[in-house]
């Protein structure tokens, strides 16, 4: 059983298949920059308290599953999304889903994916994957961030499906329920809601640990690490957060370039030349994010590590945030032309 489904590679796991979910059932407009823009996927979080993999928590995008959800809640495509607790019904759910014509998203941990480089594998359960048909008891898997598909085991499947431990997916799926016709209009409107939603995500919700604030309150407490937490310990803090980054994120700040990139396609939908001058001040934050991946990244590997070169890092994300204010508050301030 081999459904009719092309694989679509991306930049991340969730964008990719929810624009690949999308094309499936006839949203061709959708791209993989629309999906993260329209889905108001920007995000960034600092909770010191909750620890993942012995580091703080962080995240450069928002919780799983908003993206997929919001953007088809934006284009009015109903979506079907399951948890679970029996196994044996998650594993017969998916099999209908299946039989029924319906490739599907799986929220899976990434520590015993077979076909992801060891490096790559750590406890991490906020995965995203297309599960598109089934052969004997081989799955057929189009992962995002893989160049090809793969399989895996009906085994293999459900220890990624029901992995433990923080953000444990639960046997999760998800698709669009049905398909219905998309026009440039919902497109425009679905633009204009996703750009307010991440303005108010970035520079309103209460509190230090989000947003702006977030990065910020993370640039105070970088630059007392070394003497609070010991030069070990601060390193890897610090390799927390380029994981985060780098391997479970897109690279370098790769979601500033993304959305930097759903400005210069929403200008297709809307043409205010602003949104073309505030994606160049993203496209500045990614590369700020990558100099402060490198810059964390010395301090853990050893190369570097006295004081100054974690004043220095923290001042990266100072810039950052100043930068990010801009561009938000820029965006916040557009008024789009009838």
């Amino acid at each position: 059983m081999k459904l009719n489904y092309e694989h679509f590679q991306a930049a991340h796991c969730e964008n990719g298949v929810t624009t690949s979910l999308l094309q499936n059932v006839g949203v061709h407009q959708i791209t993989e920059p629309l999906a993260f823009g329209i889905g108001a996927g920007l995000f960034f979080v600092y909770i010191p308290l909750i620890k993942i993999n012995n580091g703080p928590a962080i995240a450069f995008r928002t919780l799983p599953g908003l993206v997929f959800n919001r953007t088809c809640k934006a284009l009015d495509i109903p979506v079907v999304r399951k948890k679970f607790s029996s196994k044996q019904k998650a594993q017969s759910y998916l099999d209908q889903c299946l039989a029924d014509g319906h490739p599907v998203g799986c929220q899976v941990g990434v520590y015993y994916l077979p076909y992801f480089p060891k490096e790559y594998r750590f406890h991490f359960n906020a995965h995203n994957l297309i599960v598109y048909g089934k052969e004997g008891d081989n799955y057929l898997i189009s992962d995002p961030v893989m160049e090809t598909v793969t399989t895996m085991t009906s085994y293999e499947l459900e220890r990624v499906r029901f992995a433990k431990g923080a953000l444990a997916p639960k046997g999760q799926l998800y698709y669009p329920k049905e398909g219905r016709p998309v026009t440039d209009e919902q497109i425009r409107r679905a633009i204009k809601k996703g750009i307010a939603k991440n303005v108010n995500n970035m520079l309103h919700i209460p509190g230090p640990i989000a947003g702006v604030d977030g990065i910020k309150f993370i640039a105070k407490r970088i630059k007392n690490w070394r003497d609070k937490l010991g030069l070990k310990t601060a390193g890897l803090y610090l390799a927390q957060l380029v994981r985060m980054q780098e391997e479970i994120g897109t690279g370098g700040g790769g979601f500033r370039y993304i959305y930097g990139a759903f400005l210069q396609q929403a200008h297709a939908y809307l043409p205010n030349d602003d949104l073309l001058e505030i994606s160049n001040t993203f496209t500045q934050a990614g590369d700020l994010w990558r100099s402060a991946a490198v810059q964390a990244s010395g301090i853990y590997k050893g190369r570097i590590g006295s004081q100054e070169d974690f004043n220095q890092m923290s001042e990266y994300l100072f810039e950052i945030a100043e930068i990010e204010k801009q561009a938000f508050t820029s965006l916040s301030k557009i008024t789009w032309k009838p």
